[in-house]
């Protein structure tokens, strides 16, 4: 039998029909409820015309009507693209003309966007809209070619699939240095593998309540569906629209008993700044895990001293190589607050390889390049054969295997584990999300108010982890940033956004003529130090200050 994600609740469905599957606040699926309707969908699907190989997009929230879309275009034999619902339509308008999907699944939350699109933007290959609500909506700009209650002229039974596991299941789009997002196509195969190994390693197993945090077109969503569904856990939902308060998250987690949360560090270090973790707090967490970014070992020390019977566990992998390629499992309290926490020791299938600018192992407790091989590497960008060859190069001696140039800077430390150490590129990490600085700068460069812009980041101490800042040269008095941020607004999505600006008369250039972005981050470090609270005064200052001098 082919391996393939759907499967998965295919097989719980037959197991255990009656178990729940996924929760959203009042809302409930058991994974009989969801492998009936993925079954329809799918149907539906082909006969609206989508076949093997077609993407599928799909702008709804995270909620369980999505996951039912997500599903039933696996067992359509079709390529799901989750679309950010969040994200201005120029945006999205990108990634539809990338993808050119068949068709675009959406509810009644998505109105507007999918108005927006229709109504400004034409694509042709586009069969339609498919609407996942049973009552359609009233636009002037598109018309559904079913809605919800189209599902029920279908059966329920389960349906042969044509898909290989080496098929694509979805294609992800990030941050793009050109100003367009990139289309990482994913696999059937790499998500198994990760899944299997995770859910082995972690001790998963079908009594587990499974946190749904990210949205889903951000990849540490895939971990978070497929590993519940694959053992039979119940997947709850973090509600969309749930305040983004440190408290809420916190009263969250303890609501739904859940025994593993997943996030980005940035999450966990908001919820440490404020102190809303009590100590032998959440009494059914077994396990945390995070990704996506450095987690401050100061907030790390938080949270291990008040939840001591909680694992902690730090996952590392960019989303071409399949959700996390390296683990780290803390083996004790941190005692150093300045001691970063390593990205550790490669997952089963998967090699972490430290090279220097010849693809040559680097010196022994060397910094140098970190590459990735193994069962997760995606087959590459969508039809991009020229930043695919530039990301996924030939490696060994006969030039056939593929390894992956991640960006980040790394060393291997004595004991063998690898350490992060930093970017080699304009590629930075903001709240969970990975962003090209080179998108934001291309927005801003495309704006008539600008005479000429830089963009570049500013490590914090805050939540945030890393500030996107904007220095710029206006045309006229009349531009300020509140005007350029409303126009970005338009096209970029919000995390995107900088969040410090800097009036300039002229950008800093050095000695070539280039613009010193060097120099600009050192201005906007400068103003940020300014801005900070001045340390305690100890009884030396206060008798230095009163002396006059």
């Amino acid at each position: 039998m082919t391996r393939l994600l759907q499967n998965w609740v295919s097989e719980q469905a037959e197991r255990r029909p009656d178990a729940v599957a996924v929760v959203l606040r009042d809302q409930t699926l058991t994974y009989c409820e969801l492998e009936q309707r993925t079954n329809q969908l799918a149907r539906l699907l082909k006969a609206a015309g989508c076949q093997r190989g077609e993407r599928v997009a799909f702008a709804i929230p995270k909620s369980p009507t999505a996951l039912v879309a997500m599903l039933g275009i696996l067992k359509a034999d079709c390529v799901h693209v989750p679309i950010d619902t969040a994200s201005p339509a120029a945006r999205i308008e990108k990634i539809l003309q990338s993808s050119q999907p068949r068709c675009v699944l959406a509810t009644g939350a998505s109105t507007k966007l999918v108005d927006e699109l229709t109504a400004n933007y034409s694509f042709p290959q586009l069969a339609g809209v498919g609407w996942m609500d049973p009552s359609p909506p009233q636009s002037e700009n598109f018309v559904p070619i079913f809605n919800g209650t189209d599902l029920n002229n279908y059966s329920t039974a389960s349906l042969a699939c044509e898909n290989a596991s080496t098929d694509a299941a979805h294609i992800l789009y990030t941050s793009g240095s050109t100003g367009d997002p990139k289309g990482v196509v994913i696999t059937h195969a790499n998500v198994i593998h990760f899944v299997e190994w995770a859910t082995r390693y972690f001790g998963m197993d079908s009594s587990d309540l499974v946190s749904g945090h990210p949205p889903l077109h951000f990849d540490l969503a895939t971990f978070d569906v497929f590993g519940a569904f694959s053992v039979g856990a119940q997947l709850h939902l973090v509600p969309p629209d749930l305040p983004p308060m440190p408290n809420e998250i916190a009263d969250f987690i303890r609501r739904s008993e859940l025994t593993q949360w997943f996030s980005v560090p940035s999450v966990l270090h908001f919820m440490a700044k404020f102190d809303v973790v009590k100590f032998h707090d959440f009494p059914s967490l077994k396990r945390l895990l995070w990704c996506g970014e450095v987690f401050p070992t100061p907030a790390l020390r938080y949270w291990m001293q008040r939840l001591p019977s909680v694992t902690f566990t730090n996952l590392y992998g960019p989303t071409e190589t399949t959700i996390a390629s390296s683990y780290y499992t803390i083996p004790s309290c941190p005692t150093d607050d300045t001691v970063p926490i390593p990205i550790g020791t490669a997952c089963d299938g998967e090699e972490l390889l430290v090279l220097d600018e010849q693809l040559r192992p680097a010196p022994a407790g060397a910094v140098g390049n970190l590459y990735i091989r193994g069962a997760g590497l995606s087959p590459g960008y969508w039809r991009d054969p020229t930043k695919t060859a530039q990301a996924f190069v030939p490696y060994g001696s006969d030039g056939h295997d593929r390894i992956y140039k991640t960006g980040d800077l790394a060393r291997i430390d004595p004991d063998g584990l690898v350490n992060f150490m930093g970017r080699s590129d304009s590629q930075i990490k903001s709240r969970g999300y990975r962003i090209e600085l080179g998108e934001v700068e291309a927005a801003l460069n495309s704006l008539e108010e600008l005479r000429e812009c830089a963009v570049v980041a500013v490590p914090t101490e805050g939540f945030e982890g890393t500030l996107i800042c904007s220095a710029y040269v206006p045309r006229n008095a009349e531009t300020t940033s509140t005007t350029i941020r409303t126009k970005l607004n338009r096209s970029l999505p919000s995390y995107m956004l900088p969040a410090r600006w800097m009036c300039l008369a002229q950008l800093p250039k050095n000695a070539n003529g280039k613009i010193d972005r060097r120099r600009i981050r050192e201005l906007f470090a400068e103003q940020i130090a300014s801005e900070l609270p001045p340390p305690p005064a100890t009884p030396q200052t206060r008798a230095t200050s009163g002396t006059g001098d």
